[in-house]
């Protein structure tokens, strides 16, 4: 946020884990991030971790990850049909 801030960039935060995050909103980040939706999933979370998923299964990935919305890699940027995870945050630049 400090960097869209300093560029003076306006920008909404979506709290999904407190109002949780659809199939088609998983669907359509990775697509603008193109990437599979395992590549979504924070493998040290716990929530993960007792899952015993099947990380080749991208059906079953995607309900994990709107079951259980801790396991989603944050923070994701979406910027004019853009995206990257901001970890580090000076990946958003590459979207700016």
């Amino acid at each position: 946020m400090k960097i869209l801030n300093q560029r003076n960039i306006s920008f909404k935060i979506i709290e999904y884990i407190k109002e949780g995050i659809s199939k088609n909103q998983i669907k359509e980040i990775t697509k603008l991030l193109r990437v599979q939706p395992q590549e979504l999933i924070r493998k040290n979370e716990e929530d993960f971790k007792k899952l015993n998923l099947d990380l080749n299964n991208n059906e079953e990935v995607i309900k994990a990850i709107t079951t259980y919305p801790k396991i989603l890699q944050r923070p994701i940027i979406i910027h004019s049909n853009k995206a990257v995870i901001g970890r580090p945050p000076e990946n958003i630049l590459d979207i700016l």
